[in-house]
């Protein structure tokens, strides 16, 4: 029997690919436009594509995507741009998860399915901030939502960097309903915080999860929104920082602010926990960690 969800699925599949193609673009236009400053003399990096797997329970395929990665650019130190379609069973630590946060149908049938985009950047200029976005659809049964957000996490803080990646944030979200940012900038703060550390891993962005309004059109729309505003937010950043000198000092704290990252990443992110837990490419699970960190 075909599920009547499918062409939904399938919809929303599709756009999390279209925009990765869009992000891969305009990060490889602006690492091979970095002609002047910092690191300019070495050849422009390029992604490397290879494709992921997810292994069910019973070692049988189970969907997979797309893992994007370009390494030791000229302004890219490593960024990473994963899409996935993944299905199966979830298994008894991820139901109760689910089921604690309220998402329905998780103790009759433990089918899921799940699609979306996840991007993390960091940059080799300390001025230029790291960051991550991601949005998906989860689709059980018993239910359907979506997820994702944004963040900056710069090691180098500059007041007029975050305004305009919050005010770019807001304005999409203020486009779908006049309460959505303050809501998810809250819910933001307190997700990307780190416990042990006593503070957030950078300047905060948007989060949201487990959205259903009841309206697949309008929270479809929301999400796309939140996609197409992730460039406009991050580019002019890069464009305004790339060509900045840095020291060794600079460079010093910004390995140790991405300890942070791998953190907080390793210990509290459910995306890390989730695919992990479901027998997800490790390799592509792992993609958002830095490729060099360092502790005091």
């Amino acid at each position: 029997m075909t599920d009547p969800f499918d062409t939904r699925k399938a919809e929303a599949s599709a756009w999390f690919r279209a925009l990765r193609d869009q992000i891969l673009a305009a990060f490889e236009g602006l690492e091979a436009a970095h002609i002047s400053g910092p690191l300019s003399d070495r050849p422009a990096g390029r992604f490397e594509v290879r494709p992921t797997h997810r292994r069910g329970e019973a070692g049988e395929e189970a969907g997979g995507g797309l893992m994007s990665v370009m390494r030791g650019g000229r302004l890219f130190e490593k960024v990473g741009v994963n899409v996935s379609t993944v299905h199966g069973r979830l298994g008894e630590r991820a139901q109760q998860a689910m089921a604690a946060r309220g998402v329905p149908g998780m103790a009759g049938d433990p089918r899921f399915w799940a699609s979306g985009i996840s991007l993390v950047a960091h940059m080799q200029n300390p001025h230029c901030p790291a960051v991550h976005m991601n949005t998906r659809l989860f689709w059980t049964p018993g239910a359907w939502w979506f997820g994702g957000g944004a963040d900056l996490n710069p090691c180098i803080e500059y007041a007029e960097d975050t305004d305009h990646f919050h005010a770019t944030l807001r304005a999409a979200c203020d486009a779908h309903g006049p309460g959505l940012y303050p809501r998810f900038k809250a819910w933001a703060d307190e997700y990307f915080f780190i416990p042990h550390r006593g503070r957030a891993r950078g300047v905060g962005g948007i989060f949201f999860d487990d959205l259903n309004r009841g309206d697949w059109a309008a929270d479809f729309a929301f999400t796309q929104g939140v996609g197409r505003a992730f460039l406009p937010a991050f580019l002019p950043l890069i464009e305004r920082r790339r060509t900045q000198p840095w020291t060794e000092a600079d460079k010093d704290a910004q390995l140790i602010h991405r300890g942070l990252y791998a953190e907080y990443n390793l210990v509290y992110d459910r995306g890390t926990k989730f695919g992990l837990e479901t027998g997800h490419d490790p390799e592509a699970v792992l993609m958002s960690l830095p490729p060099l960190a360092k502790w005091v």
